[in-house]
């Protein structure tokens, strides 16, 4: 990745970002992944959302400071459907809930799609 962006997200349900600071971590798999947390960029984590979520009113972003991260980001690419050559940040390791900035609801429109959060979300 030849930059290294100010902000990351990650999307999750309310439930899960509660237990989350009980914990003091998201564990790579929490979210139904494998190895590794998925993060977005805020101008891309819609793609994720409409193709996992869609609909649901329950999601909060959390916003990650990177700096503030222990492992590894690595930049790889999402799925076929995603925009050609569009990589996605994975966290290989926990997400220490320390690195959350802030946490902001995350609504999809009334046709429950929803759009790029922006960087000020």
């Amino acid at each position: 990745m030849a930059f290294a962006p100010d902000l990351l997200v990650h999307l999750c349900g309310l439930d899960e970002w509660s237990r989350a600071r009980a914990r003091g971590e998201i564990r790579p798999g929490a979210s139904g992944g494998g190895r590794f947390i998925h993060l977005s960029t805020p101008g891309q984590v819609h793609l994720p959302a409409n193709r996992l979520y869609r609909g649901r009113g329950d999601l909060v972003l959390l916003h990650i400071d990177p700096a503030r991260l222990d492992s590894e980001v690595r930049w790889e690419p999402g799925v076929a459907t995603d925009p050609e050559s569009m990589l996605f940040p994975h966290l290989y390791g926990p997400l220490p809930t320390d690195a959350v900035i802030r946490v902001t609801d995350y609504r999809p429109g009334p046709d429950g799609m929803f759009s790029p959060a922006g960087d000020s979300a």
